[in-house]
């Protein structure tokens, strides 16, 4: 019944997510998910609103969240945007702050998300190539543009630019908006958070699945200047006037302010990302310098899909892109020690047979 699309949306190509297998036993560092639970806080918080007020709608603005969010960064509850999870937040940044006769910027590798956005919206767009390290040039971008959008740390290379660089891109782009997606950003990387009172044209977006382990519960949110806010605000109202659930905004103010468990999980991940990247330098890999919670690696001998294959047949699930560039890397999230060990013993063992 194809006939009965709207026109728009025939030739789209949707993004691909990460596979979610329900297998038993399985070593999942596929997705980029924290290998923590959640804070003790999220889950009391979770318990105590699951209740007969469950009834009601939320509250549309997320007052108490918004405002848990502006103090944790040193702003104002108008500077804040909330969004059931940061790809929600992105599209609706797309076509409020995005959508103008000249195309928008953004790397030739990064998140794959962001061209489905532009078709989408029908939004015109150019890929900036990344360097010969995958790293991004901020001289490139200084040309006429609609806007600029990176991903800082980059996805999937995880390689994070400074803020000085920001700065330069801000100030080179002062009528266009810039946005910094930082999914990634609390695993070692400068958040350009400190830069908003100074640019009205710059909007960053956070999400609490990775740094707060909150991937099942669809909370982030966007700061800026209160302007950009309200486009995005009008947008999302034209869509969905409750866009965070009850419960999601009770766990994730509860996140946000538990901000002990936040630095004692993300520096346990930090922790072991460096000490997993030094096992498969040793092992031959070339790994990426990440300050995300994933590794970006290749094998100058082996095959990045067979390699990808094989550790899926030994219940290890990593993450391999058919792309021009990359596809002869493998993504690997960071998983608990345990979960790394096994990994490199696995790759010990493949490296050390004959390839196929």
């Amino acid at each position: 019944m194809r006939e009965l699309w709207s026109d728009c949306i025939r030739g789209l190509e949707p993004y691909t997510p990460g596979e979610q297998p329900a297998v038993d036993r399985l070593i999942k560092l596929n997705t980029n998910e924290n290998p923590y639970p959640p804070s003790p806080a999220v889950l009391e918080a979770l318990q105590r609103h699951a209740n007969a007020d469950l009834r009601r709608y939320p509250d549309p603005e997320g007052k108490a969240l918004k405002q848990a969010i502006a103090q944790v960064h040193g702003l104002d509850s108008a500077n804040v945007f909330l969004g059931n999870g940061s790809d929600e937040v992105l599209a609706h940044t797309f076509l409020a702050l995005l959508k103008h006769e000249l195309p928008i910027l953004f790397p030739d590798v990064t998140y794959s998300f962001y061209p489905v956005y532009c078709a989408l919206y029908g939004i015109r767009f150019e890929a900036v190539p990344l360097d010969d390290a995958f790293r991004v040039r901020i001289a490139d971008y200084a040309r006429p543009n609609g806007g600029v959008v990176l991903a800082n740390p980059n996805a999937p290379t995880g390689i994070a630019i400074g803020l000085d660089d920001i700065r330069a891109l801000l100030a080179q782009c002062p009528r266009s908006v810039v946005v910094v997606d930082e999914a990634y950003v609390d695993f070692g990387a400068q958040s350009a958070l400190a830069l908003v009172k100074e640019f009205p044209n710059l909007l960053v977006v956070h999400t609490l699945s990775k740094s707060r382990s909150l991937a099942g519960l669809r909370v982030a949110y966007a700061v800026g200047d209160p302007g950009l806010i309200q486009a995005l605000s009008l947008v999302k109202d034209c869509f969905n006037s409750y866009p965070l659930d009850r419960l999601a905004l009770a766990g994730g103010e509860a996140a946000i302010r538990d901000t002990h468990y936040f630095d004692l999980t993300r520096y346990q991940v930090i922790e072991s990302r460096d000490g997993l990247a030094d096992e498969l330098i040793a092992l031959g890999f070339e790994v990426l310098p990440s300050k995300a919670n994933f590794l970006f690696v290749r094998h100058p001998s082996r095959d990045a899909r067979t390699l990808h294959q094989q550790l899926r047949e030994r219940r290890i699930l990593v993450r391999h892109f058919a792309k021009p560039r990359i596809e002869q890397f493998l993504r690997i999230s960071v998983g608990t020690p345990d979960e790394c060990r096994e990994l490199v013993r696995a790759m010990r063992d493949l490296l050390a047979s004959p390839a196929p």
